[in-house]
Formats: structure tokens, sequence, C-alpha cells
């Protein structure tokens, strides 16, 4: 069997717990199939408590590491062993376009950082709903501009090197497309320099097309995708898809992430809706992306500030399902590559048809969703795919979701 795709499992640092407290989450992890663990920053946040504002990248979050920075070296580095040993693929979150304001770096090195006209720290932000919305906790980096750009850059190889040298197998870069393609170039080539099995995905949602290509240039193999927010009908997903294809070995898809609701919070309790969602994001792209506590049917969403492993909640079991549709994705290989997608007129009223074909050659899909999650199961097809194998997993079958799958071997 050809290799499949990354299944990650997103162990959300906060919502776990101290480092000595992983290995259950790890062990579950496996047992469900994924073959990647991602964790998101475990660093020693500024003032706000943010995991992504990082005061010191070397030390760790209380959280992590309630015992103090040296009892935390020693079970970081236990725990990045019991990953391997289990056959899970140790990914981190790196973050290298802000720093928090308080970081010590802005004081020893002021040259790094951007700045206002008057001298002060830029803070990055974002619009929200035609506002500008800054976030006085960060600090941006100026990774192009800056008159100090050797020593920067020598920096943040000597961070990813430092995680290599623990076992790190993975980066997921965060804001990819906020960094200059030339840092990515440079940090690719000497972590594959030491250590040629060296993945980096790129968070790239929202980001137009052209800066997809500078990522994928610069040697990232996988990028990020936003299949999560289609309504099965508007074009702009298979166009994005389409468009993106050609440049990375794949993408990524998730059915919810750390910075979104929790979709059985979304549909509802729907199960059977949401086990459709993960579904179709598994067979969507090459690679899968499932935040930890899905598979329990999670309704609270994480906070990078404020969840604490006291949140953890169980309402529901779906550690079945999942494991069936991450099993049936690994095995077909059109589930897992960025292989040509056509939608094919509506095989009936408020029902989306997908026609997939495996980048290689090695077999095709036809996926059948009801754009209404209350609308039950689609038909079968008809004309050239009605004697095609249907491979729907159990778990939807049995709760009448609304999405069918066939396959052409």
């Amino acid at each position: 069997m050809q290799p499949h795709g990354p299944l990650i499992y997103n162990l959300f640092p906060l919502l776990a717990g101290p480092f000595e407290d992983w290995r259950p989450h790890l062990i579950h992890a496996r047992e469900l199939g994924f073959d990647w663990l991602f964790f998101n920053p475990v660093s020693y946040p500024g003032f706000s408590g943010s995991l992504y504002a990082v005061k010191d990248h070397y030390g760790f979050h209380p959280v992590v590491a309630p015992e103090g920075p040296e009892a935390g070296v020693k079970a970081f580095a236990a725990v990045l062993e019991a990953m391997r040993d289990m056959g899970l693929k140790p990914m981190m979150d790196l973050v290298i376009n802000h720093t928090s304001v308080d970081c010590p770096l802005t004081q020893t090195h002021p040259d790094w950082y951007a700045r206002d006209a008057e001298g002060g720290i830029v803070n990055p932000g974002a619009m929200d709903h035609g506002e500008w919305v800054s976030w006085g906790d960060l600090a941006t980096v100026d990774n192009a501009g800056t008159p100090d750009r050797d020593a920067l850059w020598d920096y943040w190889d000597c961070l990813v090197a430092h995680h290599q040298g623990l076992g790190v197998k993975g980066f997921r870069c965060d804001a990819a497309y906020q960094v200059p393609a030339e840092l990515w170039r440079h940090l690719i080539g000497r972590a594959r320099a030491r250590d040629a099995e060296v993945v980096f995905f790129a968070e790239s949602l929202g980001c137009p097309i052209e800066d997809v290509v500078r990522l994928a240039e610069a040697g990232f193999a996988y990028t990020f995708n936003s299949v999560k927010w289609w309504d099965y009908e508007e074009d702009w997903c298979l166009d994005q898809y389409t468009a993106t294809a050609p440049l990375v070995t794949g993408t990524i898809a998730f059915p919810e992430s750390h910075d979104t609701p929790r979709l059985a919070a979304e549909l509802a309790g729907d199960l059977g809706a949401v086990l459709a969602r993960y579904a179709f994001a598994a067979f969507f792209s090459t690679g899968l992306m499932m935040p930890m506590g899905f598979e329990f049917g999670a309704r609270r969403s994480v906070n990078v500030v404020r969840t604490r492993p006291e949140d953890w909640e169980a309402p529901d079991d779906l550690r079945e399902p999942i494991t069936e549709v991450n099993a049936l994705k690994a095995a077909h290989p059109v589930f897992n590559q960025e292989g040509p997608m056509t939608r094919l007129p509506d095989p009936a009223a408020g029902v989306t048809a997908l026609e997939k074909h495996a980048r290689d050659g090695a077999g095709a899909a036809l996926l059948f969703v009801t754009r209404d999650p209350k609308s039950g199961p689609p038909p079968r097809p008809e004309g050239p795919w009605a004697g095609a194998r249907e491979i729907t997993p159990t778990c939807l079958a049995e709760r009448r979701a609304g999405l069918r799958v066939f396959v052409a071997d």
C-alpha cells in the first residue's frame, strides 16, 4: 500500500496539561489511526498568557511544566520520545512573525522589530467587521527589513535546530505568508540538511494564491485549506483547490481547529452531521487534522489563554467512527492525493456531486453530499457511476448522514 497523507492529531497543551499527563492522549491518538501529533506552542508566554505570545522560546508554559524549567526540559524530551516510540511524528507550532511585546528580545535586539514613525514597536492585528483590531500583547518581528538580518535569521535557525535535536519531525508554521519566502527557504534548507525527512506545513488560510506559490517555492510540502467553511455550493473552494493542488505535495483539511467554534456546538449536537463533515474533510484532500476533544463531541471551544485541563469534556464517544473514517482514508490512494476534482451536475435537489481522481491515476471516487445536513442521505448515482462500489462509512450510513462515497479502483 502506498503511504497515506498526514493524519494529524492536534493536542492542545492547555487542555492536555503537564507533559507528564500527555501519554494517555498519545496512546489514544495512535489508536484512532493518527500518525502525526501536532501541539500548539508550549513556550513561556508573555503577560497575556497566550500560547501565541511567546516571551521565552526555550522556556515552558507553566501549565505544561508546573515544576519549573529544569523539570520541563526533561519532561518535554521524554514526551517527544514517547511520541516517536508510539509511531507518532512530533509536529510543533513555529511562530516567527511576532513575539510577546514583553519578550526580552525587544530590549536585547531592538532592531529585530518593526517600528512606527515614533520608534515604538508595531503591534500586529487584523480587520474585524471592517475595523482594525490591534493585538497589544504582540510585537511584530521585522524579518524582512531588519538591519541585523543574519543574526535574527540565525536565531530562528537555532530554534528549529534545537527542536530537531529533540526529535521534532514537522513544523506547522503560523501565519507563514506573513514571513518572507527567502527566510523560509533559508530555514527549510538548513533543517533538511540536518534531517532530510523533516516536513514543513504552512498555515496559509485566507492568503491569495500568489502567497501559496511563494510558500511552495520556498519548500513547504503542505498548506492548510479552507474546506471547513465551504457550503458545498459556492465556486471558491474548488477554485482554490484547483489552483493550489499542483503547487504542493498536498493540503490539510480539518473539521474544526483551535481558532474555530466546536463543530458539535455549531451543528447543535447532530452527530451524523458532525461525522459527515469530518469524513468529507478526510476524503477531500491529502491530509487531515483533528483537534483533541472532537472525538468526544466536545462543545466548548478551546482558548489560547484561559483553557485548562479541567475544561475537558466528553459528552459523546465518536472514537469508533473516527477510527473507521481514518482507516478508510488511508486505504484508498485517491483520498491521499491532491488529484483532479470536478463538480458534476447535482444528482438531486440540494445534493453536490464531486468526482475526484488520484493524481497518479490509481482510482477515482465520487462524493455525494447534501447541502442541508437535515435532508438525510443522498441517492445512489446513475449514469457512468451507477455500478460503482459504495464505501460509505458505516457510521454515516447508520446515522443516515448526508454523505455517500463511491469508488472506481
